[in-house]
């Protein structure tokens, strides 16, 4: 199995049209798990500003040809093919998100330099909304002054969905700004779930980003150090 993640920006018109279009694993032959969201950019403000004219897909896939026949025939793919795009090889999952079960495979050989992508997601219990903003905020504002963060966004899908998708230069960068090097914020936001969940269910999971193009905020954030594209199932 693989994932890919998709982000454009489509105007918000058709941005509320996509997010109204859910998909099926009976309608896209290949699909493990897709849904859309509407991105968010990391900040350092307390509450995040959606940006409904910029969409992003989250999928999981049966193999690479699954994944191409989307990309070519299939109306989300086409509307998202203006922005930029990158297939992921899950290498760690923590917690539990269900409909990505089997989605770590045997990892592939990495040197420990190349870049990796990071993706939390969960289904926010309303009761702890305003918890999970502050304790959210502290570690965004945290991140957003890291320069080992190629790119990051929040993601949301009303009514409880909410997610980050963010790419690193390398893992020891990533452990370094998750561990508190340079500020305790995103621990003290890992404790605070910890000792009282601010989500039903919830998961992190971390990926080698590969065969990444298109552009993301003007570039292909991976394109001058992406991984060479791997032969997977």
């Amino acid at each position: 199995m693989i994932a890919s993640f998709h982000i454009a920006d489509v105007g918000k018109l058709a941005g509320l049209r996509l997010l109204r279009l859910r998909l099926s694993r009976r309608d896209v032959p290949g699909l493990r798990y897709g849904i859309s969201t509407v991105s968010a950019p990391l900040s350092e403000r307390l509450l995040p500003r959606p940006d409904a004219g910029r969409i992003a897909l989250i999928a999981a896939w049966d193999d690479g040809d699954a994944l191409e026949r989307f990309l070519a025939t299939h109306p989300l793919a086409q509307a998202l093919a203006g922005g930029w795009r990158t297939r992921l090889q899950a290498t760690h999952i923590f917690g539990s998100w269900p409909p990505l079960d089997g989605l770590v495979g045997k990892p592939s050989p990495s040197d420990g330099a190349e870049p990796v992508a990071a993706l939390t997601i969960g289904r926010l219990r309303l009761s702890q909304a305003r918890r999970f903003l502050q304790a959210g905020a502290a570690a965004e504002r945290l991140a957003v002054r890291e320069p080992s963060l190629l790119r990051g966004t929040g993601l949301a899908r009303p009514p409880g969905l909410v997610a980050t998708f963010s790419l690193w230069q390398s893992i020891g960068a990533m452990r370094a700004y998750a561990g508190g090097a340079s500020g305790v914020e995103h621990r003290n936001a890992v404790k605070a779930h910890a000792a009282r969940p601010f989500h039903h269910a919830s998961a992190f999971i971390r990926f080698r980003p590969y065969d990444a193009e298109g552009a993301w905020n003007g570039e292909n954030p991976l394109a001058d150090d992406q991984p060479a594209p791997v032969p997977l199932a």
